[in-house]
């Protein structure tokens, strides 16, 4: 049903690659010889850039971001390694920022 679909439209192009990983919305998941290894996926062309402290935005804006980032690390990451690396990324944005 794919390749009748590809037919009928020009425009519509799929690539297959078999791989041991795939980035798949914000997260890459990772086969490590059977065990599956999920963490926070950062797209290369996205600038690690975050709400400027010093705007006038109020101050619960400033720490739901933080508090966001950090769930969905604890959510998607499933090894406490990976999230401590996601911990610490974004504390050098935010200390940068």
């Amino acid at each position: 049903e794919l390749d009748e679909t590809i037919k009928t439209d020009s425009n519509a192009t799929i690539t297959t690659t078999i791989s041991q990983s795939l980035e798949y919305l914000d997260v890459t998941i990772e086969n490590n010889n059977g065990n599956l290894k999920i963490s926070i996926y950062h797209k290369s062309a996205s600038e690690p850039y975050i709400l400027p402290y010093e705007s006038d935005h109020p101050r619960h804006v400033h720490a739901n971001i933080i508090y966001t980032a950090l769930v969905q690390a604890a959510r998607s990451c499933s090894n406490m390694e990976d999230f401590d690396m996601e911990r610490l990324s974004m504390e050098m944005i935010l200390l940068y920022n």
